[in-house]
């Protein structure tokens, strides 16, 4: 709005001029405004940790404004890595538990920003964003780079195959929701490959083999062995599932879940052995080809699918983010309070990071309960660094391990009134369940997973207890 002076045309103008009122002084900003924008705290990778994380500063800081929070992941859906083998076998369907991430940011006030992490600029503190492409490899999201205030690694990690000759040509891996849909594709068209040729001459003998004996291959080979007894069931003939089915489980270590407790080794063994599982325990594998698996005693195991499930290290991307430390394993090496060795405004969870352990010379096992544990903790740490204060020490606390057999569960529980417990049946299979919506309240909350819990249980008429298709 233009403001008119009326004057004497014998007056000057500079003389209105000097008469104007000065004009009005700006307001006086407050020694606790801030007028940069908001911390910017990015997170890489949607997984058990860094989701969980994002959402916990989403509620507490996003929705009030005190920083804007950003979290990065090369899918557009998030499924709980544990359960990833029984996508793998079809007992879950990877679409009916997914948690779509832009719908999510959304309600938890932050935002998600879909591309895949390559590199890492720290001079400038922005991180390095691959193009994103389609099945076809036609370009989907154009490569670009993300600014950041706060950095957090969360990428997981992926499975070793330690040099072995032939894993990359003939094994499938298990360590992805789309790497789950594959096997799942595979395992299912062998069955219904033998369904097809009902009546025929053809062999008809289905024979996996599974590479590694930790929670992932021991899982998988009890849900296969229940999945193909099930199929059964929907009617798909010309094969017995106890006689025509070979599930054969490879370990390099002389038992099976070897990290974990002699009691729930044993107690497994004999489980997998009720379930028609062969252990091929204290064999190093030597070379895979298409007919099957090589060991270094002169063992041969034939198959028609080969699974991938032993050892674990980080991406290797990890090796080049501008001079940050990374042990021998490719993960980030950080302090106990999360924070990477070289750079004050990094930090790293999960598996992708090497976290000391105070009383142990081992760093934090790579398990779901310890990225959880440092999601919940880094939280904290992060408000308590915008607020001035000194960030939290990490102390891992290990609640024991459920192993999950199809339709039993055996595990060992730890805690304070007592310092390991070993557990089978039905009140196995409940905490192994617990462990799953725990997860679930910590994105959704109690009444959200509540709602989400009657409404499966509805729809569990309507719905085959196997994905066929």
């Amino acid at each position: 709005m233009v403001r008119h002076v009326s004057t004497s045309v014998r007056e000057p103008v500079t003389a209105v001029l000097e008469r104007a009122p000065e004009p009005a002084a700006p307001p006086a900003v407050s020694a606790g405004a801030h007028l940069a924008p908001p911390h910017h705290i990015v997170v890489v990778g949607g997984g058990a940790g860094g989701l969980v994380l994002a959402t916990k500063l989403g509620n507490r800081l996003g929705r009030r404004g005190k920083a804007r929070i950003t979290l990065v992941d090369c899918a557009l859906t998030h499924i709980w890595k544990p359960l990833l083998h029984e996508v793998a076998a079809g007992t879950f369907g990877a679409d009916g538990g997914a948690l779509d991430y832009f719908a999510h940011a959304r309600a938890h006030h932050f935002r998600f920003e879909f591309g895949q992490m390559s590199g890492l600029d720290r001079t400038r503190r922005e991180l390095i964003l691959e193009p994103v492409t389609d099945p076809s490899g036609a370009e989907m999201v154009p490569g670009r780079r993300l600014g950041y205030d706060t950095l957090v690694i969360a990428v997981g990690s992926v499975l070793n195959d330690f040099g072995v000759p032939g894993v990359r040509e003939h094994c499938l891996y298990l360590d992805s929701a789309p790497q789950a849909e594959r096997i799942h594709q595979q395992v299912f068209g062998r069955f219904l490959r033998g369904h097809a040729e009902a009546g025929s001459s053809a062999e008809r003998r289905l024979r996996f083999a599974i590479v590694g004996a930790g929670a992932t291959g021991v899982e998988f080979a009890a849900e296969l062995r229940h999945a193909a007894r099930q199929l059964v069931g929907y009617g798909l003939r010309g094969f017995d599932p106890d006689r025509d089915i070979e599930v054969r489980l490879i370990e390099a270590a002389l038992s099976v879940l070897p990290a974990l407790p002699e009691r729930l080794q044993q107690a497994t063994e004999r489980a997998l052995g009720a379930l028609g599982v062969e252990l091929h325990t204290g064999e190093q594998v030597e070379r895979v080809t298409a007919e099957g698996v090589h060991t270094q005693s002169g063992q041969f195991v034939p198959a028609d699918l080969t699974v991938w499930t032993a050892g674990v290290k980080g991406p290797a991307w990890l090796a080049d983010l501008d001079g940050l430390e990374v042990n021998r394993l490719n993960q980030l090496v950080v302090d106990q309070k999360l924070k990477v060795t070289r750079d004050e405004h990094v930090f790293a969870l999960g598996d992708c990071a090497a976290c000391p352990r105070p009383g142990s010379d081992r760093p934090v096992p790579p398990r779901a309960q310890a990225a959880h544990q440092q999601a919940h903790l880094l939280a904290r740490s992060l408000i308590h660094r915008l607020e001035g204060r000194a960030a939290l020490p990490f102390v891992y606390k290990d609640y024991g391990s459920l192993i999950s057999l199809s339709s039993s569960t055996i595990g060992n529980l730890m805690g304070n009134l007592f310092k390991s417990i070993t557990i089978e049946g039905f009140l196995a299979r409940l905490a192994y369940l617990s462990l799953y919506k725990k997860h679930q309240i910590s994105l959704h909350g109690l009444s959200e997973v509540t709602l989400m819990a009657l409404a499966n249980l509805l729809h569990r008429r309507t719905r085959p207890q196997l994905k066929l298709h």
